[in-house]
């Protein structure tokens, strides 16, 4: 069942331009309305949620629409005028949309929440991974930023154009709000104008799902009880209002080590917002309730009763306000609470025997998968994992065997999963154990990913990005689930193994070129192997796979660390080293990205190269130095094997 409910109209911003006709303006409102409805909601804040913000998108364009009849203008427009009346109200309309839509920052929830859905939740589709990634990207950046992307790369307007309308609408600086949404422009790979016109932006094409249907049943209950009081308590309300006492002070706040000022989120928030991360975890544990447990977790990490073990690059003070309790229960014999500052994880253990535990690591700017799992324990029998409560299907899987289905992970209804063993001693390598988790339809993000535990408290998400095809665009690091990517990390799991303790957030395997071997020996594969940690720290392997007979675990040919390299902020990437052909004859090979148009080679071997691959002789012993010419004049200095 479904109740739109009108809501009050707020003054419009004074737009400059002629307004049209209330005639002309309808007939554009009904022609353009799609396009109107992305542009708002494109605008209108991400932290609105799902739902609101597609709701107030179409409730911002119904309402654009003028009161009264009228073919006056009310100023001369600050840009040129459209050709004819059509165009004219479009314009007019289009701009009315925006200024509605900058309005919404200062807005009050009941202002934002109409019109309203009752019974049903209303969400776009869901993209891909350049999708997801430009939605986080633009729910970082301003609305004014946004405004500006929206009106040159959707609507097509100028710089002048889109400045003079943004002016218009409030927008404080639209100088500043044009050069934030050309960087963004410049940043986000592929054809932006594309993704924009895209399912995961497109208001107008919704899935439908329903709320949760024993809660309401529950609020509908206590609704009715509610009202019953309501009435019983009138008759004693109207005699205490003629002594009613002086409101109290407000209480002054709760002292970050006080158990009862605990956070606990809402058990459905995780299903309804646009923060998909450890703010969304509702208190889970069949120890929730026990006091002194809670008061001992609080005092080791708020009053500093424990020492804490730390991540790299995570802060061992205190939180500054009461966290959130995530979970607190027995776990293989022990009690563990695991509670969330809003940057940081503190997992604190109470063994059988011998003294409690508290470690610490960070979370900031966690997300769907980085949030998605947290390990509890590490047992002799295996690691249990809390698996966040939007993870709808869990498996183990080797990456040594991608052909091998993934084995179905038993998860009990608190969401902690049976223990995963870790590889055997007769393994070729550690660290090829991962969690492949499916995340729920409710959230618009029903798709397969990988984690591997590195040690830490959050296992790291592991992506791949294969090879360039030619004349396309390259794209975004895409999850490993499927065949091919799990294929390719077959190749190169063993070295997860090194990255242990090391507070690594994700790593991505990068394909970055093919070259066919001399000799006719094959075809080999350049990769970059790039780990990210929480602290913004990057280190890179990169690896030269070739053809063999017998598999042997790959070693890195050159390990770069505290680099920006083989990521969002260092596409450009030149590597060599020796390899010598099955006849036993020595070559120095290099290879580079796809904007390498050329290559040379100095010190104890001089070479050069036209495109971005190189194959000569080699038989002189030291050290290499490799140069590269980039497609847009500059030079890369490349990366050889030390001596």
């Amino acid at each position: 069942m479904q109740q739109l409910h009108a809501f009050r109209d707020r003054p419009a911003t004074d737009i400059s331009g002629p307004r049209p006709s209330r005639d002309a303006a309808e007939a554009a409102l009904v022609e353009h309305y799609p396009a109107l409805v992305r542009l708002a909601h494109l605008v209108l804040p991400p932290s609105l949620g799902r739902q609101r913000r597609v709701l107030t998108a179409h409730a911002t364009v119904q309402r654009a629409l003028p009161r009264r009849r009228s073919a006056r203008s009310t100023r001369s427009a600050p840009v040129p005028p459209p050709r004819t009346p059509r165009e004219e109200a479009r314009a007019w309309l289009r701009a009315r949309v925006v200024a509605r839509a900058l309005a919404a920052r200062a807005a009050g929830p009941a202002a934002l929440a109409l019109p309203r859905v009752t019974g049903l939740r209303l969400f776009p589709r869901a993209g891909g991974g350049d999708e997801l990634a430009l939605d986080r990207a633009l729910a970082a950046v301003t609305p004014e930023t946004r405004a500006a992307l929206a009106l040159t790369v959707l609507e097509g307007l100028t710089p002048e154009e889109t400045a003079a309308l943004l002016s218009a609408a409030g927008a404080r600086d639209p100088g500043r709000a044009l050069a934030a949404a050309e960087e963004l422009r410049a940043a986000v790979p592929g054809d932006l104008a594309a993704l924009l016109r895209g399912p995961e932006f497109d208001p107008c094409t919704v899935h439908l799902r329903p709320t949760d249907l024993l809660r309401r049943r529950r609020r509908g209950r206590v609704a009715i009880l509610a009202a019953a009081l309501l009435l019983t308590a009138v008759p004693l309300a109207a005699g205490a209002l003629r002594t009613q006492a002086p409101p109290p002070a407000a209480a002054p706040a709760a002292p970050a080590a006080d158990p009862a000022a605990l956070l606990r989120t809402d058990p459905e928030r995780w299903a309804d917002t646009s923060r998909v991360d450890f703010t969304a975890w509702p208190a889970r544990g069949a120890r929730g309730g026990d006091i002194a447990l809670l008061g001992r977790a609080l005092a080791a990490w708020a009053e500093g009763e424990a020492v804490p073990r730390t991540t790299p690059g995570t802060a061992p003070s205190p939180p500054s306000a009461p966290p959130a309790l995530l979970y607190a229960g027995d776990v293989d014999g022990a009690a563990v609470v695991l509670l969330h500052d809003g940057l940081r994880l503190a997992r604190y253990t109470e063994p059988p025997t011998g003294r409690p535990e508290l470690v610490l690591a960070r979370a900031d700017d966690a997300d769907v998968t980085s949030a998605a799992s947290v390990v509890l324990s590490r047992t002799g029998a295996g690691t249990r994992y809390l698996l966040a409560p939007w993870i709808a299907e869990a498996g183990v899987r080797d990456l040594g065997a991608p052909a091998t289905p993934a084995r179905k992970l038993p998860v009990a209804r608190d969401g902690v999963t049976a223990p995963v063993p870790a590889p055997g001693p007769a393994a070729a390598c550690a660290g090829t154990t991962v969690l492949q988790l499916r995340s729920s339809s409710r959230i618009v993000e029903d798709h397969a990913f990988l984690v591997a535990d590195l040690g830490g408290l959050g296992p790291a998400h592991l992506t791949w990005t294969p090879l360039p095809a030619p004349g396309v665009p390259s794209r975004q690091p895409r999850e490993a689930a499927g065949p091919l990517g799990l294929a390719a990390w077959a190749r190169s799991g063993c070295l997860l193994g090194d990255l242990r303790d090391s507070g690594v957030r994700s790593v991505n395997r990068w394909e970055f070129a093919a070259q066919e071997l001399p000799e006719r020996a094959g075809r080999a594969l350049w990769t970059c192997l790039r780990a990210e940690t929480w602290e913004g720290t990057g280190r890179v392997d990169v690896l030269l796979e070739t053809p063999a007979r017998v598999p042997a675990p790959p070693r890195p040919l050159v390990t770069v660390p505290d680099t920006a390299a083989c990521g969002r902020f260092g596409q450009h990437v030149l590597a060599g080293g020796p390899w010598t052909a099955p006849s036993g004859t020595r070559y120095l090979l290099a290879a580079g990205s796809r904007h390498v148009t050329a290559i040379t080679a100095g010190g104890a071997v001089r070479a050069h190269a036209r495109g971005r691959l190189l194959a000569v002789r080699s038989a002189a012993e030291g050290a290499v130095v490799l140069d590269g010419r980039l497609a847009g004049g500059g030079v890369l200095r490349g990366w050889t094997p030390a001596g």
